[in-house]
């Protein structure tokens, strides 16, 4: 009996085991690199480890982008404990030839091509050696991590760089699929997947499709350049408006919501350092003590502004080798641009907003004229030329019985004995002016 528990416990080890190393995660890049990328992808891989799955398929079909999302993927996947495959369905150039060449192997579908990493700016303009040595390093750690051949992985970087039979000193390199195969880059031809596994050596495969989920999407939204400016304006004006007027309302609310999006989707991203959001923490903390605590606008808000604007700055910038001149001027202009829409957007609502017909169901916005019957007192002008007992001494002033009831009069500086007579000469607003009658 026991032999027979031992032999089907055994039985089903092997059939999970089989199950876990047949299974296959597939991640697909299809458009220009960015960093939203980046959590899809570590997630991706994180999976597959958690499943035992034999490898993980990066479907590659790409002219590029990002660099420094680029490196983030590549390290991703070198550190990755799980076999990786690169599948070039037509084109891995750029940053995507960097993605590539981290995987343990590629296929390459016929007619494919890779190479062509030079980093250039966003106007397509080569940039300077500094970068352009930082990216071949790139290239040829991750080329040497893989075994392949280093100076091919260069000179997809650096033109000057002599591939004997391939290119001379004035030509990048850009591998076609047979050139590829021919140098090492590519392991296998194949315009199908599940062809290429099995020249690799994998049968009967399960490949599982991961497409990025919904919070990975959100992400990648709010990093977008112009959604992250609205973010930056709705908070900066926000705050402005939330200084300009007394206590806590909607305004500053929304403001502090979209400045936590921002950072939040930046931090995540690994955009934001964990310098900046203290920073931005700090700065929030001045300035509600400059709104709840501390009478008037001084230092403490001003302060508070300060630091809220330089931790905004640091977060659109990039670190690393990237962090130059035209990265600086980059995030300088989007934050320039967001607090100059957030002024504007305060000039037109402070201008035009009390005119709407919403706003003046919140406000008063008539004057209140005592030719329209407001009065913050009832007149007395009926007891002009009413007369009267003086109750008390009028010193000038003092109280007096005018037709049956008591009165607060005053007189033009006459002294007036009490029990005298007297009569109204007139009424001003609440003063009932009288005089004692000889």
């Amino acid at each position: 009996m026991k032999s027979i528990f031992i032999f089907f416990f055994t039985c089903s080890i092997a059939i999970s085991i089989s199950a876990q190393t047949n299974k296959v995660f597939l991640i697909t890049i299809d458009e220009e690199i960015d960093i939203g990328l980046v959590p899809y992808i570590t997630r991706v891989i994180h999976e597959a480890e958690i499943s035992n799955a034999a490898a993980i398929i990066v479907k590659i079909n790409t002219f590029g982008g990002r660099v420094d999302a680029a490196t983030q993927i590549k390290d991703a996947l070198l550190k990755s404990k799980v076999r990786t495959i690169a599948f070039i369905n037509n084109r891995a150039i750029s940053a995507g030839s960097l993605i590539a060449l981290s995987c343990n192997q590629i296929i390459m579908s016929p007619g494919g091509s890779i190479g062509a990493a030079t980093v250039v700016d966003q106007m397509g303009e080569k940039q300077s050696e500094k970068y352009q040595s930082y990216m071949r390093s790139e290239m040829r750690s991750t080329a040497e991590k893989n075994g392949r051949r280093t100076d091919i992985a260069q000179g997809m970087v650096d033109e000057r760089i002599i591939i004997p039979g391939l290119v001379d000193s004035t030509q990048l390199v850009t591998l076609t699929t047979e050139e590829a195969i021919r140098y090492g880059i590519a392991d296998v031809e194949s315009s199908d997947l599940k062809e290429g596994l099995q020249k690799l050596g994998f049968e009967n495969v399960d490949v599982v499709s991961n497409e990025s989920n919904w919070a990975e999407n959100v992400v990648k939204f709010l990093n977008n350049s112009l959604v992250s400016s609205i973010l930056i304006m709705i908070g900066i004006f926000g705050l402005i408006a939330e200084v300009k007027t007394p206590g806590w309302g909607v305004p500053g609310t929304a403001g502090v919501i979209a400045l936590v999006l921002f950072f939040g989707s930046s931090y995540i991203l690994q955009l934001a350092s964990t310098l900046d959001i203290i920073l931005f923490i700090i700065g929030l903390i001045l300035l509600a003590a400059e709104i709840f605590v501390i009478p008037g606008f001084g230092v403490a808000g001003i302060g508070g502004i300060l630091l809220i604007l330089i931790s905004l700055f640091l977060s659109l910038t990039p670190s690393g080798p990237f962090f130059n001149f035209e990265s600086i001027s980059l995030a300088f202009v989007q934050l320039a641009g967001a607090l100059a829409a957030a002024f504007i957007l305060i000039l037109v609502l402070a201008k035009f907003l009390p005119k709407s017909r919403s706003f003046s169901k919140l406000i008063l916005d008539e004057s209140e004229k005592s030719e329209k019957g407001f009065v913050s007192y009832p007149s007395e002008k009926n007891l002009i030329g009413a007369e009267g007992i003086a109750l008390t001494t009028l010193r000038p002033a003092g109280t007096a019985e005018i037709n049956g009831k008591r009165v607060d009069v005053i007189t033009d500086s006459e002294y007036v004995q009490q029990g005298s007579r007297i009569i109204v000469e007139r009424v001003e607003g609440i003063k009932v002016v009288v005089k004692a009658i000889s």
